[in-house]
């Protein structure tokens, strides 16, 4: 279990009211409905973790609780020395090719790397890596992009 996992599992009960009705149900929600249905979605939690879900949901912030734990676990892994990486390359690599890569992130960046892997075949070639807010587009369509801007400019 990670460690904004009880946050994460309580920002979707928050939300699921909202995306079932495509209208802002939850905010109609009679707040000790609302209160229940977080205690039964923490239950079991650290009890620090259930007093901040349910602090934050009071405070009419409830729609916030996933940013709120995408945040929490950013700084975990920064703690922790993690960087959680998303390879996308224009065909499935093996998982040889895959370990080679992360192994190459691992020595540049002195993290412990958690990559997912996606398949865009638009790249034509190469990869995008994604690292948080850092994007490095090595594709063949990136810089096929880039050249049309620079001839664009040029003219």
């Amino acid at each position: 279990m990670s460690s904004s996992e009880p946050l994460t599992d309580a920002s979707a009960a928050d939300a699921s009211p909202v995306e079932s009705s495509g209208a802002h149900a939850a905010s109609r929600l009679d707040p000790g409905a609302k209160a229940d249905i977080l205690d039964e979605v923490t239950a079991g939690g650290d009890p620090i973790v259930r007093n901040f879900v349910r602090l934050v949901a009071s405070k009419g912030r409830g729609g916030q609780l996933r940013g709120i734990a995408e945040e929490f676990e950013a700084i975990v892994d920064r703690e922790q020395g993690r960087l959680k990486v998303e390879l996308t390359t224009a065909y499935a690599l093996s998982d040889d090719e895959a370990r080679g890569i992360v192994a190459r992130i691992e020595r540049s960046s002195g993290r412990t790397v958690e990559a997912s892997r996606a398949v865009d075949p638009d790249l034509i070639g190469g990869m995008i890596l994604q690292a948080g807010s850092l994007r490095v587009d090595a594709s063949v369509r990136g810089r096929l992009d880039r050249l049309r801007r620079e001839l664009v400019t040029r003219t």
